[in-house]
């Protein structure tokens, strides 16, 4: 392996962020030929390929994601260098990936992040928010918060919180009676029947006829807000959710617990553990 310029890894990082040479380019105010020059020095530097080219854009190989590592590291001492020198060590720079469900992010995260942004303004954060478990290991995200523990062993992981569930009706509904005949639903859809709170609601009104399935919770609660059926939901959601109202049916659903994690080479990352904290700070019970 040769010697990698930070220059040059400073191409890479842009270009593995922003997924094109053309977005990287400009994010770096440098022409697109030049940056395809740099990263193919960089490629033959290193003695392998970095990145795989695809129709949808550049996509890490795992030589790439070893080097990316490395990268961030080496981007961090840049940084806190050119705080050093400007006398302004507490200023965060760079940008952060993080995921979580949609009505996580919607109602739990986004107060954090904005208090964050007011904190750190020159700290970058994307909150990818979708149904599919984003990969720490392959660097698909820098932190992610979910209801499923990390089993990964370059993981670090802690349990944050447990969310208190709920079935809810429109106001002024009256709790169902008996086995559920003649109730409407509002459920998750097939790939998440498995969950504890869809199988809890099978369990509790075993009668009741599915009206309507999503995998998002905020889609379900305004079903349940239109009068579309009951729904089980997260109470940060279900309460802050206009028109509906927990309705007690003899027994409490299951909770969730959520957990976040991060790559244990970003552990000494400072913009990271600065989110982190201020979300442990926030929300952990």
């Amino acid at each position: 392996m040769g010697k990698a310029e930070w220059s040059d890894l400073r191409i890479f990082l842009a270009v593995a962020r922003e997924g094109t040479l053309g977005a990287a380019a400009r994010k770096l105010g440098q022409t697109q030929p030049t940056m395809g020059r740099r990263l193919r020095a960089l490629e033959q530097a290193v003695g392998h390929t970095l990145f795989q080219r695809t129709a949808d854009g550049f996509v890490l190989t795992d030589e790439g994601n070893a080097v990316l590592g490395h990268a961030e590291r080496m981007e961090e001492e840049a940084f806190a260098f050119e705080r050093r020198l400007a006398g302004n060590e507490a200023q965060l720079e760079g940008a952060l990936r993080i995921s979580s469900s949609d009505w996580f992010g919607t109602y739990m995260l986004a107060p954090v992040l904005a208090e964050f942004g007011r904190l750190h303004p020159k700290v970058c954060v994307e909150l990818l928010t979708d149904a599919r478990l984003y990969s720490l290991p392959r660097r698909e995200a820098d932190m992610v918060f979910r209801i499923t523990p990390f089993r990964e062993a370059e993981v670090i992981s802690r349990r944050l919180l447990r969310i208190p569930y709920a079935l809810y009706g429109v106001k002024g509904s009256k709790p169902p009676r008996g086995d559920g005949s003649g109730v409407r639903i509002v459920t998750m859809d097939e790939s998440f029947a498995d969950m504890p709170d869809a199988r809890w609601i099978r369990r509790a009104l075993p009668k009741s006829e599915i009206a309507f399935r999503s995998n998002n919770r905020e889609v379900q609660a305004q079903l349940c807000a239109r009068g579309a059926g009951l729904a089980m939901l997260p109470r940060p959601l279900g309460d802050a959710t206009p028109g509906i109202t927990p309705i007690d049916i003899g027994e409490s659903p299951p909770g969730r617990d959520t957990f976040v994690g991060y790559h244990r080479d970003l552990r000494r990352l400072s913009r990271l553990r600065a989110l982190l904290d201020l979300a442990i700070d926030r929300l952990a019970d």
